[in-house]
This record gives C-alpha cells, sequence and structure tokens, in this order.
C-alpha cells in the first residue's frame, strides 16, 4: 500500500507542477484573471494533498486501515475538487458547461477534509509509549 501511496502522490505533484506551469504560461492570454487565480488554488491543493500522500506512505505513525481511508479520499476528493475547478476556472474555453458539475466541488472538498480527521484520529490514537 506504501508503494502506491507514494506513486499517486509523486505523479499528483508532477501533475500540479505541470498544470501550475500551464496556467502561468498557457492560460494566461486565454482565461480571466480571476478564473486563472481560480486554477491556481485547484493546483495549490492538489500540490499540498500530494505532500500528505508523501507523508502517509512514508509515516510508521499511520495504520494501513488508514492510509487506505486516506489514499481513496484524498484521489476521490482531488477529482472532485480540483478537477472541478480546473473546469469551472476554464469553462469558457470548452463546450462543456462545468457549471451544471459544480456542486462536486464541495463534495470534493468535504472528503479532503474528512481525509485530515482520519490522519488526526489516527494520531490521538497513538499511545504515547510509541513515539
Amino acid at each position: 500500500m506504501n508503494k502506491k501511496i507514494l506513486i499517486a502522490a509523486s505523479i499528483l505533484g508532477v501533475l500540479s507542477v505541470i498544470l501550475g506551469a500551464f496556467a502561468a504560461h498557457g492560460l494566461k492570454e486565454s482565461i480571466s484573471e480571476q478564473a486563472l487565480g481560480t486554477f491556481e488554488t485547484g493546483v495549490k491543493y492538489q500540490m499540498y494533498h500530494a505532500l500528505l500522500l508523501l507523508f502517509v506512505g512514508s509515516s510508521t505513525y499511520v495504520s494501513l486501515s488508514s492510509k487506505k481511508a486516506i489514499f481513496y479520499l484524498v484521489l476521490v476528493g482531488l477529482i472532485c475538487f480540483s478537477g472541478s475547478i480546473y473546469g469551472l476556472a476554464t469553462n469558457e474555453l470548452t463546450s462543456f458547461n462545468f457549471k451544471s458539475i459544480g456542486f462536486i466541488t464541495p463534495i470534493g472538498g468535504l472528503l479532503l477534509i474528512i481525509s485530515w480527521i482520519i490522519l488526526l484520529i489516527n494520531f490521538l490514537r497513538i499511545k504515547t509509549d510509541n513515539l
């Protein structure tokens, strides 16, 4: 499981850098300043959660069941949250109206919040003797 989490974290990190560069150089002239800021928010949250997965995948303080839950919550959460933000920010460039699926953005955000809560609960359960 650790290897899968670390690979996913690396892929999400690489994609964050690529999407950030694309926004700064490729989208700058094509979308509004506000839409560009929105797109960059999606990139930031993707990178934050790539780093979270790097930590989770390499930590001995996180139980296997928590690792699995966090992994899947972060993946689905990022697809819903950052993915919908990317679509909404570039809505004027596509023929699909991403505003029609904008309701999934907060669902993705909630999944990301739950992943952090699971991590917190996992840490609260650690016996102080094990630290």
